[in-house]
């Protein structure tokens, strides 16, 4: 199976599997492509026959009904394979694939408060995060600074510590607090192993015996 032609002819998001094709073929130097005067030769059996003319390397691929596929260009002399191009780009693709699905993609959300938001509306956000957590994604907290509440990041920065330990069952600190432009956030990633559960003694516990968490990088 002769590809030189197709692959001479201009590649055609018509669809990713389409455009991540033509971009995978022309990674390789294939068939009539390859320029220099000698390869050295693996056979479609996959048994290297040695350094051989060009020439004869594509006269045997076209015999074979296969393409001849440049696949270390920087040997000296590069190293060519006959192979079913066709087919080898379809299962490189679909080990791609496979590989992608297998990724798991952490989503992250963000909860955001005010130095001065009331215990109710802090306890809403704050469960909103848990459920978040339990679901495996990070969450963001965020308190946003307005006109002169950005001289006292104590108050924020004790706000988030008792977050942090309020949520310690479901979550760690992955980012410690830092403050950015107007604002002081700290980043929450799902406990390692699922929720943990809480003692009475840790439920108990006051913010300031938490675990330390640093203070902000300005």
């Amino acid at each position: 199976m002769v590809l030189s032609a197709r692959l001479n002819q201009p590649p055609g998001w018509t669809s990713v599997i389409c455009k991540e094709s033509s971009i995978s073929a022309n990674e390789f130097r294939v068939n009539e492509t390859i320029r220099v005067p000698e390869v050295r030769l693996i056979d479609g059996a996959g048994e290297n026959t040695g350094v051989v003319a060009t020439r004869e390397a594509l006269r045997m691929a076209r015999e074979a009904d296969l393409d001849l596929v440049e696949v270390a260009p920087n040997s000296v002399p590069p190293v060519c394979r006959i192979m079913d191009f066709g087919k080898f780009l379809y299962e490189r693709e679909k080990k791609d694939r496979e590989s992608r699905k297998t990724q798991t993609k952490v989503e992250i959300k963000e909860i955001r408060l005010r130095p001065k938001t009331t215990d109710h509306h802090r306890d809403f956000k704050v469960d909103d995060a848990r459920r978040w957590l339990e679901h495996n994604m990070k969450v963001r907290v965020t308190i946003r600074f307005r006109g002169r509440e950005i001289t006292y990041p104590e108050i924020a920065l004790e706000d988030l510590r008792e977050i942090a330990l309020e949520l310690s069952d479901v979550g760690t600190v992955e980012q410690a607090p830092a403050i950015e432009g107007r604002a002081m956030s700290m980043m929450l990633v799902p406990a390692k192993g699922g929720p943990k559960k809480k003692s009475t003694e840790d439920a108990d516990e006051k913010p300031k015996q938490s675990e330390k968490i640093e203070q902000p990088q300005e």
